[in-house]
Protein backbone atom coordinates (compact mmCIF):
# COMPACT_ATOMS: atom_id res chain seq x y z
CA UNK A 1 0.00 0.00 0.00
CA UNK A 2 1.19 3.39 -1.14
CA UNK A 3 1.46 6.10 1.76
CA UNK A 4 -1.05 8.12 -0.47
CA UNK A 5 -4.01 4.97 0.26
CA UNK A 6 -2.45 4.45 4.06
CA UNK A 7 -5.92 5.22 5.87
CA UNK A 8 -3.98 4.81 9.25
CA UNK A 9 -1.31 7.17 8.43
CA UNK A 10 -3.27 9.46 6.82
CA UNK A 11 -5.76 9.87 10.27
CA UNK A 12 -2.63 9.81 12.20
CA UNK A 13 -1.39 12.61 10.13
CA UNK A 14 -4.69 14.78 9.75
CA UNK A 15 -5.10 14.26 13.92
CA UNK A 16 -2.14 15.53 14.90
CA UNK A 17 -2.73 18.93 12.21
CA UNK A 18 -5.90 19.53 13.43
CA UNK A 19 -4.24 19.99 16.90
CA UNK A 20 -2.18 22.41 15.04
CA UNK A 21 -5.44 24.46 13.50
CA UNK A 22 -6.82 24.25 16.84
CA UNK A 23 -4.54 26.01 19.02
CA UNK A 24 -4.52 28.85 16.70
CA UNK A 25 -8.13 29.31 16.44
CA UNK A 26 -8.15 28.91 20.13
CA UNK A 27 -5.50 31.43 21.15
CA UNK A 28 -7.70 34.06 18.74
CA UNK A 29 -11.41 33.40 19.93
CA UNK A 30 -11.50 36.33 22.57
CA UNK A 31 -8.82 38.75 20.77
CA UNK A 32 -9.21 41.09 17.34
CA UNK A 33 -9.73 39.77 14.25
CA UNK A 34 -8.49 40.86 11.06
CA UNK A 35 -12.28 40.41 9.18
CA UNK A 36 -13.28 41.04 5.06
CA UNK A 37 -16.28 40.17 3.75
CA UNK A 38 -17.00 37.39 0.95
CA UNK A 39 -20.68 37.54 -0.58
CA UNK A 40 -22.29 39.90 1.95
CA UNK A 41 -21.72 41.43 5.41
CA UNK A 42 -22.59 37.90 7.04
CA UNK A 43 -20.14 35.79 4.94
CA UNK A 44 -17.03 36.77 6.46
CA UNK A 45 -13.45 35.45 6.34
CA UNK A 46 -10.59 36.14 9.00
CA UNK A 47 -7.23 35.85 8.78
CA UNK A 48 -7.46 33.00 10.41
CA UNK A 49 -9.29 31.40 7.90
CA UNK A 50 -6.76 31.46 5.78
CA UNK A 51 -3.42 30.58 7.84
CA UNK A 52 -5.82 27.50 9.05
CA UNK A 53 -6.66 26.60 5.43
CA UNK A 54 -3.16 26.95 4.16
CA UNK A 55 -1.64 25.00 7.50
CA UNK A 56 -3.45 21.85 6.81
CA UNK A 57 -3.73 21.69 2.94
CA UNK A 58 0.13 22.26 2.68
CA UNK A 59 0.68 19.63 4.67
CA UNK A 60 -1.11 17.41 3.79
CA UNK A 61 -0.06 18.11 0.15
CA UNK A 62 3.60 17.49 0.99
CA UNK A 63 2.79 14.24 3.03
CA UNK A 64 -0.11 12.95 0.23
CA UNK A 65 1.02 14.81 -2.96
CA UNK A 66 -1.79 12.36 -5.37
CA UNK A 67 -4.77 14.15 -3.19
CA UNK A 68 -7.02 16.46 -4.03
CA UNK A 69 -9.12 19.36 -1.80
CA UNK A 70 -11.96 20.94 -1.61
CA UNK A 71 -11.49 23.78 0.61
CA UNK A 72 -13.92 26.60 2.14
CA UNK A 73 -11.26 29.59 1.28
CA UNK A 74 -10.10 28.31 -2.23
CA UNK A 75 -13.72 28.74 -3.40
CA UNK A 76 -13.59 31.84 -2.42
CA UNK A 77 -10.90 32.62 -4.50
CA UNK A 78 -12.97 31.22 -7.60
CA UNK A 79 -11.53 27.85 -7.70
CA UNK A 80 -14.04 25.64 -8.22
CA UNK A 81 -13.32 22.08 -7.26
CA UNK A 82 -15.63 18.70 -8.27
CA UNK A 83 -15.89 15.41 -5.69
CA UNK A 84 -14.26 12.66 -8.12
CA UNK A 85 -13.28 9.03 -6.63
CA UNK A 86 -9.92 10.22 -6.08
CA UNK A 87 -8.54 10.87 -2.01
CA UNK A 88 -10.25 14.43 -1.13
CA UNK A 89 -9.63 16.56 1.53
CA UNK A 90 -12.48 18.38 2.68
CA UNK A 91 -11.69 20.99 4.62
CA UNK A 92 -13.49 24.03 6.60
CA UNK A 93 -10.70 25.89 8.16
CA UNK A 94 -13.23 27.28 10.99
CA UNK A 95 -16.63 26.40 11.16
CA UNK A 96 -18.78 28.82 12.59
CA UNK A 97 -16.29 32.24 11.51
CA UNK A 98 -19.34 34.37 12.46
CA UNK A 99 -19.21 32.63 16.12
CA UNK A 100 -15.63 33.06 16.22
CA UNK A 101 -15.77 36.96 15.26
CA UNK A 102 -17.61 37.89 18.30
CA UNK A 103 -16.04 35.18 20.45
CA UNK A 104 -18.42 33.03 20.87
CA UNK A 105 -17.27 29.45 21.82
CA UNK A 106 -19.14 27.74 19.24
CA UNK A 107 -16.09 27.14 16.66
CA UNK A 108 -14.65 24.00 14.85
CA UNK A 109 -11.97 23.11 12.13
CA UNK A 110 -13.84 20.35 10.63
CA UNK A 111 -12.08 17.91 7.89
CA UNK A 112 -13.40 14.86 6.09
CA UNK A 113 -10.95 12.58 4.20
CA UNK A 114 -13.03 11.18 0.80
CA UNK A 115 -12.31 8.14 -1.46
CA UNK A 116 -14.70 6.80 -4.52
CA UNK A 117 -17.20 9.79 -3.11
CA UNK A 118 -17.32 8.24 -0.09
CA UNK A 119 -16.21 9.22 3.84
CA UNK A 120 -13.53 7.45 4.55
CA UNK A 121 -12.37 9.60 7.88
CA UNK A 122 -13.44 12.78 9.63
CA UNK A 123 -12.42 14.83 12.28
CA UNK A 124 -14.49 18.02 13.64
CA UNK A 125 -12.87 19.88 16.34
CA UNK A 126 -13.66 22.81 18.92
CA UNK A 127 -10.28 23.49 20.45
CA UNK A 128 -11.59 26.21 22.44
CA UNK A 129 -13.63 23.80 24.49
CA UNK A 130 -11.23 20.63 23.69
CA UNK A 131 -14.22 18.91 22.24
CA UNK A 132 -13.08 16.55 19.44
CA UNK A 133 -15.42 14.35 17.31
CA UNK A 134 -13.45 11.52 15.05
CA UNK A 135 -14.75 8.48 12.84
CA UNK A 136 -13.38 6.15 10.27
CA UNK A 137 -15.64 4.00 8.08
CA UNK A 138 -16.53 0.94 10.15
CA UNK A 139 -15.02 2.00 13.31
CA UNK A 140 -17.57 3.61 14.54
CA UNK A 141 -17.80 7.55 16.06
CA UNK A 142 -16.01 9.02 19.15
CA UNK A 143 -15.80 11.91 21.07
CA UNK A 144 -12.64 12.77 22.72
CA UNK A 145 -11.75 8.93 22.50
CA UNK A 146 -15.19 7.44 23.92
CA UNK A 147 -17.67 5.84 21.90
CA UNK A 148 -20.28 7.60 20.88
CA UNK A 149 -23.83 7.30 19.74
CA UNK A 150 -26.96 8.38 18.53
CA UNK A 151 -30.42 9.14 20.91
CA UNK A 152 -32.53 6.66 18.94
CA UNK A 153 -35.38 8.99 19.31
CA UNK A 154 -38.20 8.00 17.15
CA UNK A 155 -41.02 10.57 18.22
CA UNK A 156 -40.96 13.98 16.58
CA UNK A 157 -42.53 16.04 19.89
CA UNK A 158 -39.86 14.95 22.04
CA UNK A 159 -37.11 15.34 19.35
CA UNK A 160 -34.54 18.27 20.08
CA UNK A 161 -33.30 19.86 16.75
CA UNK A 162 -30.81 21.93 15.36
CA UNK A 163 -30.51 24.11 12.14
CA UNK A 164 -29.07 27.43 10.91
CA UNK A 165 -30.17 30.45 9.24
CA UNK A 166 -27.03 30.43 7.37
CA UNK A 167 -25.31 33.23 5.57
CA UNK A 168 -27.52 33.93 2.75
CA UNK A 169 -30.19 37.14 3.07
CA UNK A 170 -31.56 35.83 0.14
CA UNK A 171 -35.65 36.62 0.34
CA UNK A 172 -36.83 33.09 -0.72
CA UNK A 173 -34.44 31.32 1.60
CA UNK A 174 -35.26 33.61 4.30
CA UNK A 175 -38.70 33.05 3.89
CA UNK A 176 -38.77 29.26 3.88
CA UNK A 177 -36.54 29.82 7.30
CA UNK A 178 -39.58 31.50 8.54
CA UNK A 179 -42.45 29.30 7.34
CA UNK A 180 -40.39 26.35 8.46
CA UNK A 181 -39.84 27.47 12.14
CA UNK A 182 -42.76 27.94 12.59
CA UNK A 183 -44.25 25.14 11.81
CA UNK A 184 -41.68 23.17 13.50
CA UNK A 185 -41.13 24.48 16.80
CA UNK A 186 -45.02 23.65 17.56
CA UNK A 187 -44.05 20.41 16.54
CA UNK A 188 -40.55 19.29 18.28
CA UNK A 189 -39.38 19.55 21.85
CA UNK A 190 -37.16 22.13 21.16
CA UNK A 191 -35.31 24.24 18.83
CA UNK A 192 -31.30 25.26 18.87
CA UNK A 193 -29.18 27.68 16.89
CA UNK A 194 -25.99 27.72 17.52
CA UNK A 195 -24.04 28.90 14.43
CA UNK A 196 -21.61 25.78 13.41
CA UNK A 197 -23.42 23.32 11.07
CA UNK A 198 -20.35 20.87 11.55
CA UNK A 199 -20.92 20.88 15.52
CA UNK A 200 -24.53 20.70 15.02
CA UNK A 201 -24.75 17.47 13.22
CA UNK A 202 -21.93 16.13 16.38
CA UNK A 203 -24.36 17.00 18.27
CA UNK A 204 -26.77 14.61 16.52
CA UNK A 205 -24.54 11.67 16.75
CA UNK A 206 -23.19 12.43 20.41
CA UNK A 207 -27.14 12.27 21.39
CA UNK A 208 -27.30 15.64 22.66
CA UNK A 209 -29.49 16.53 19.70
CA UNK A 210 -31.98 14.40 18.16
CA UNK A 211 -32.05 16.05 14.07
CA UNK A 212 -30.57 18.52 12.35
CA UNK A 213 -31.12 19.83 9.26
CA UNK A 214 -30.14 23.20 7.34
CA UNK A 215 -30.54 24.89 3.54
CA UNK A 216 -27.28 26.68 2.86
CA UNK A 217 -24.48 24.44 4.11
CA UNK A 218 -21.16 23.72 1.91
CA UNK A 219 -19.61 20.61 1.28
CA UNK A 220 -17.29 21.21 3.81
CA UNK A 221 -20.04 21.99 6.55
CA UNK A 222 -20.85 18.50 6.32
CA UNK A 223 -18.24 16.25 4.99
CA UNK A 224 -16.70 15.18 8.30
CA UNK A 225 -20.29 15.56 10.25
CA UNK A 226 -21.75 12.92 7.75
CA UNK A 227 -19.45 10.38 8.57
CA UNK A 228 -19.78 10.68 12.23
CA UNK A 229 -23.09 11.02 12.48
CA UNK A 230 -23.46 7.41 10.65
CA UNK A 231 -20.86 5.81 12.54
CA UNK A 232 -22.87 6.84 15.49
CA UNK A 233 -25.93 4.70 13.92
CA UNK A 234 -27.74 7.88 12.41
CA UNK A 235 -29.22 8.02 9.16
CA UNK A 236 -28.20 11.30 7.28
CA UNK A 237 -30.16 11.99 4.16
CA UNK A 238 -31.19 14.92 1.85
CA UNK A 239 -34.12 16.77 3.35
CA UNK A 240 -36.52 15.56 0.90
CA UNK A 241 -35.56 12.08 2.09
CA UNK A 242 -33.08 11.17 -0.66
CA UNK A 243 -29.60 10.09 -0.63
CA UNK A 244 -27.56 12.88 0.41
CA UNK A 245 -25.89 14.88 -1.79
CA UNK A 246 -23.00 16.71 0.07
CA UNK A 247 -22.26 19.19 -3.06
CA UNK A 248 -26.21 20.14 -3.23
CA UNK A 249 -26.36 22.72 -0.22
CA UNK A 250 -28.84 20.54 1.68
CA UNK A 251 -28.65 18.27 4.74
CA UNK A 252 -30.46 16.24 7.35
CA UNK A 253 -28.68 14.28 9.92
CA UNK A 254 -31.11 12.21 12.17
CA UNK A 255 -30.96 10.00 15.23
CA UNK A 256 -33.47 7.45 13.69
CA UNK A 257 -34.62 6.91 9.82
CA UNK A 258 -38.05 7.20 11.87
CA UNK A 259 -38.19 10.87 13.08
CA UNK A 260 -36.38 11.83 9.38
CA UNK A 261 -39.45 10.83 7.76
CA UNK A 262 -41.73 12.42 10.50
CA UNK A 263 -39.46 15.61 10.18
CA UNK A 264 -39.68 15.61 6.43
CA UNK A 265 -43.13 15.93 6.44
CA UNK A 266 -43.23 18.99 8.12
CA UNK A 267 -40.55 20.64 5.63
CA UNK A 268 -41.00 23.38 2.72
CA UNK A 269 -38.27 22.62 0.73
CA UNK A 270 -35.57 25.19 -0.43
CA UNK A 271 -32.69 24.47 -3.03
CA UNK A 272 -29.92 27.30 -2.70
CA UNK A 273 -28.20 27.89 -5.59
CA UNK A 274 -25.11 27.38 -6.96
CA UNK A 275 -24.24 23.75 -5.76
CA UNK A 276 -20.54 23.31 -4.74
CA UNK A 277 -19.63 21.64 -8.10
Amino acid sequence: MSSDHDWDLCFETINRLVDEAGKIIASRNSGAKTISEKTDDIDLLTETDQQVEKLLTEALHEKFPSHKFIGEEAFGEGNRSQLTDDPTWIIDPVDGTMNFVHSYPQSCVSVGLWVNKSPELAIVYNPIFNQKFTARRGQGAFYNGQRIHVSGEKALNKALITTEFGTSRDADKVRVTLENLAKIVPAVHGIRVTGSAALNMCMVAQGAADLNYEFGPHAWDMAAGDLIVREAGGVTMDPSGGPLDIMSRRVLAASSQELAESFIKLLTQFYPQPRDD
